[in-house]
């Protein structure tokens, strides 16, 4: 059943098989495009994007020295298999899932193109793996695997310094160093680092079309790296922080030193990559040679499986009309994105937030959520609560589903146009994450966010709240964010901190965080721990 691939099929048959699959694209593009417009994402998928189609574009453009009919066939096979992947996209209403699918199509179309099988040839499905990080993926891989990559750099770094420097305490993701508070946060998870590498090694990939050998070899040696890279880093940033300004004149926290260092050891993590492609069979790697390549290369990953690569449609199926196949595909297409949406992650609907009506002697002045809000909490559960109470303010958000409704402010500030700065966390009252906020209109404010579990946990960060909520799905959080002018005065502020802790009888810092914090006040004051 050769539908858009064989080019004897009439053209209304090919027409109608494109079109079903354009309709089942449209909205994982929409979305996917959304994403690199919406700076809530902090996406710059539109680059890799950019890479991408210059990829393809420097393949299909030098001549085609082979062809094969079964793998016309298998592109389309792979094309209807993905309205099942977009049927639960739509279904569930994850967007991400749809967006994966994209990836498949980009696979799908470099078979019907014959990237394999040209002079400048192109892996096909490395090249649809390099697609893949034109998804916002930082974002995905931070909320659900961030805190794992945190424990596992704070860990190295951990055991670098250790070997380096005495004074070293260790706690969770934080270090000290003499007597300096270094946190292992988002920002210094790693997962920037480490998708910026697969990106160059998918790249490198498509272009040396490895077997399946040598590119597991590839992936772990690239994994190695940016964990190593990641580690040295943190390493250096925390040595360069407990040495400043005393022993070191450089503050490596400002620019341009910051990025600096980091893209140093990005820089140098890279040559591994750019090395192991080199060490591959010379005939494995791209050239501008008029050679025939062998069949199947370039196509043999662990990502696709190789029955993939044998389907064949049964002498039954094969007597069903192109035309009937591809009615058939655009009436399942009308019907998949027909269906309602049914969300997999819905919070319990019977969450409620009361906010006190009194804090410092400030008298509450509710505020109402806005349209967008309110229908998003309706439809997927949880709730939220708003109030002034003077010149501050206090938003509450509470869920069973933090993956859903949860994030760090500045997500949702700069989709409003806003300036946001993380200054790092504070464990004086409750853990909290504090940033610095700038208005379109220049307005400055300082913003204290924390998440609390009803278990009692805390946490300064999303990451860290959702790996605690995986391993107990049931468990109810809230996000606590206290909003106030960056010009306030301190005494003052510190009051509305206190009252929000107490009202909301939010956890205090631990016995642990307290020992950091003396141990810091003692270097701070010259003494010896």
């Amino acid at each position: 059943m050769d539908i858009a691939a064989n080019p004897s099929s009439p053209i209304a048959t090919r027409t109608i098989f494109a079109a079903a699959a354009a309709l089942l694209a449209f909205e994982p593009v929409v979305w996917l495009t959304g994403t690199w417009q919406d700076p809530s994402y902090g996406s710059q998928g539109y680059l890799v994007f950019g890479i991408s189609v210059g990829l393809f574009a420097w393949s299909i453009s030098s001549p085609r020295i082979a062809g094969s009919n079964t793998r016309s066939r298998h592109a389309v096979a792979i094309l209807l298999a993905t309205a099942l992947i977009r049927l639960a996209s739509q279904v569930f209403a994850i967007n991400t899932i749809g967006g994966l699918a994209l990836v498949a199509d980009v696979y799908a179309i470099g078979l019907l193109a014959g990237l394999g099988e040209r002079q400048r040839a192109l892996s096909p499905a490395w090249l649809a793996v390099c697609f893949a990080f034109s998804l916002p993926l930082e974002r995905i891989v931070q909320r659900s695997i961030g805190y794992l990559l945190q424990s596992l750099s704070a860990d190295g770094a951990c055991a670098l310094l250790h070997g380096l420097f005495g004074d070293v305490v260790c706690q969770g993701v934080r270090i000290v160093l003499r007597g300096r508070d270094v946190l292992v946060d988002l920002p210094c998870s790693g997962a920037q680092a480490l998708l910026l590498l697969l990106l160059f090694y998918s790249v490198t990939a498509a272009l040396a079309r490895p077997k399946a050998g040598q590119a597991l070899f590839g992936l772990c040696l690239t994994l190695a790296t940016a964990f190593i890279a990641n580690v040295t880093r943190i390493t250096l940033l925390a040595a360069g922080i407990a040495f400043y300004p005393t022993e070191l004149s450089i503050d490596v926290m400002a620019q341009p030193w910051h990025d600096l260092i980091g893209l140093t050891i990005l820089g140098s993590a890279a040559m591994t990559v750019i090395v192991w492609a080199r060490s591959l069979d010379r005939a494995e790697i791209m050239s501008f040679q008029h050679e025939r390549p062998r069949p199947g290369h370039g196509l043999r990953l662990p990502l696709f499986p190789a029955t993939l690569g044998r389907f064949r449609l049964s002498p039954a199926r094969r007597s069903v009309s192109p035309l009937t196949g591809a009615l058939a595909f655009m009436a399942l297409s009308l019907v998949i994105v027909a269906l309602p949406r049914l969300p997999l992650d819905v919070a319990e609907r019977d969450i409620s937030v009361a906010l006190p009506d009194r804090i410092d002697g400030r008298l509450a002045t509710p505020t109402a959520l806005n349209a967008n809000e309110q229908a998003y909490f309706t439809q997927y559960g949880g709730a939220a609560a708003k109030a002034d109470y003077g010149s501050a303010s206090l938003l509450v958000v509470r869920t069973s589903s933090p993956l859903r409704h949860l994030h760090a402010p500045d997500e949702c500030l700069r989709g409003l146009g806003f300036d946001v700065e993380y200054l790092g966390p504070q464990y004086a009252l409750t853990p909290s994450a504090v940033y610095r906020a700038t208005s379109p209109d220049g307005q400055a404010y300082r913003i204290h966010v924390s998440f609390v579990s009803d278990r009692g946990q805390a946490t300064t960060n999303i990451a860290h709240a959702v790996w605690l909520w995986l391993q107990q799905p049931g468990t109810v959080w809230t996000a606590t964010q206290r909003i106030t002018p960056w010009d306030m005065d301190v005494a003052e502020r510190d009051r509305f901190e206190r009252g929000v802790v107490a009202a909301l009888d939010l956890p205090a810092s631990g016995r642990n965080d307290a020992k950091i914090v003396e141990i810091a006040k003692l270097y701070t004051e010259g003494d010896q721990p």
